[in-house]
């Protein structure tokens, strides 16, 4: 029998990187791996379907999913998760001291629909801050003239406008014409030490575990895609690929847990691991559809809430059958 020679796009993390090495294989797949960003990853993909397998935005996965044209059927491998406290940035200048005062006030965000701000106006929401409580301002980041991935129907109450056709988002909260961003990625005037740009949360590292110890959440923003028409012809795949992508996070978490030498350009690599399974305990990016229900069922409650699924989807719908639960020895 001769494997399948199959597109991999994927982002390029320790926890994916025994695919991308070979290392480990995909049972019954030659894979093309390409390791590539986010957005290109999710534009391409969601706009073309132009990859076999691939990593996927949840937020945008959902989008389809809700309105049943989604090319992609879900596989439960978290390859990205990250607590979005650190995701909103403020005019320091403006008197913003806590999540209420940004009632009001204009709000950038690269894409409504993204997952880390579907994160983030939750935490918002924790606070009291609506969605229809302040005006989203659309656009890119760095570049003029991002447009939503999927096409979306938001409520009526939604207040959003368009950043200007020559103006990116950075700029524009550098010149003080909004007062905040949401953003996945940190504006380049907060990196060029702006002296009049900040966290919402001073210490985010703080937030982010008292966040944890209340709700045990540590949120998932990225899901691994199936196509349709090859789970379909071949409905083994999606349990293979759960079953490598499971296996390369088993060799990345082996690699960082060996101390002769330090595996990432970083200190105290060790003592924020240990901190972290002290937190979280050992298995703290899981992944799997049981492990991570309570993640995906408030995920989807604030999805709906906020208006980009027009229903309240069950996390199984995320998720081929075959992934719902794997053997155990």
């Amino acid at each position: 029998m001769t494997d399948l020679t199959l597109s991999v796009a994927i982002g390029d993390y320790d926890r994916n990187r025994a695919l991308a090495t070979g290392a480990v294989g995909i049972d019954g797949v030659d894979p093309v791996v390409m390791m590539l960003s986010p957005e290109e990853i999710f534009f391409r993909a969601f706009r073309h379907a132009e990859f076999d397998i691939c990593e996927l935005s949840l937020s945008s996965f959902a989008v389809k999913v809700a309105d049943g044209t989604c090319p992609y059927v879900g596989v439960p491998a978290f390859v990205s998760r990250a607590f979005r406290h650190t995701s909103i940035y403020i005019r320091t200048d403006r008197g913003i001291k806590s999540p209420a005062d940004l009632r009001g006030r204009r709000i950038g965000t690269p894409e409504y629909q993204l997952t880390a701000c579907v994160w983030a106006r939750g935490i918002l929401a924790d606070h009291g801050v609506r969605p229809a409580d302040v005006t989203w301002v659309r656009g890119g980041i760095e570049e003029p003239g991002r447009p939503e991935k999927v096409a979306l129907a938001l409520p009526a109450d939604l207040r959003i406008e368009s950043a200007p056709a020559d103006r990116g988002l950075s700029d524009m909260l550098a010149e003080g014409e909004i007062d905040a961003i949401v953003t996945p990625r940190a504006p380049s005037c907060y990196d060029r030490g702006h002296p009049h740009v900040g966290w919402l949360f001073p210490d985010p590292v703080a937030a982010a575990k008292d966040y944890y110890a209340r709700t045990r959440i540590f949120p998932i923003m990225h899901l691994v895609g199936v196509r349709k028409e090859l789970a379909a012809e071949h409905p083994w795949l999606p349990a293979a690929v759960l079953k490598a992508f499971s296996a390369a996070k088993a060799a990345a978490l082996a690699k960082l847990s060996d101390t002769s030498a330090t595996k990432v350009t970083l200190p105290f690599v060790e003592e924020q691991l240990k901190a972290a399974r002290d937190l979280m305990g050992r298995d703290f990016w899981s992944y799997g559809m049981a492990a991570n229900r309570h993640a995906l069922d408030a995920f989807l409650d604030m999805h709906h809430a906020q208006g980009l699924s027009p229903r309240r989807l069950a996390v199984e719908e995320l998720f081929h059958p075959a992934t719902h639960e794997t053997h155990k020895v």
